[in-house]
């Protein structure tokens, strides 16, 4: 099992940009075979378009089950919680569309 950190990042995620340049990094991690503890502690804001572009565009690359079964979250504060969860209901519902 593999842990990648936000608070490396920040103790706000909040812009697209930076969603993109963590999903970059994140991405590589995904592919490999391990399990990816995707670890929150210390994060105090994770806006809607941080977390659909850095969380739910992984939904682009793979499934919502694969993604479940690569992903663990821990750390997460009920409001960045419901950001990242309403991120990927909405990513999830648009490609069934």
């Amino acid at each position: 099992m593999v842990t990648f950190s936000f608070i490396d990042f920040g103790e706000n995620l909040g812009t697209r940009q930076l969603g993109q340049q963590v999903r970059e990094r994140l991405l590589p991690l995904l592919e490999q075979d391990e399990r990816v503890v995707l670890d929150f502690t210390g994060v105090d804001v994770v806006s809607n378009s941080f977390a659909d572009e850095c969380i739910a565009k992984l939904l682009l690359a793979m499934s919502l089950e694969d993604l479940k079964a690569r992903t663990t979250f821990r750390g997460l504060n009920p409001l960045a919680s419901e950001s990242v969860l309403t991120a990927l209901r909405r990513r999830h519902l648009a490609s069934k569309k």
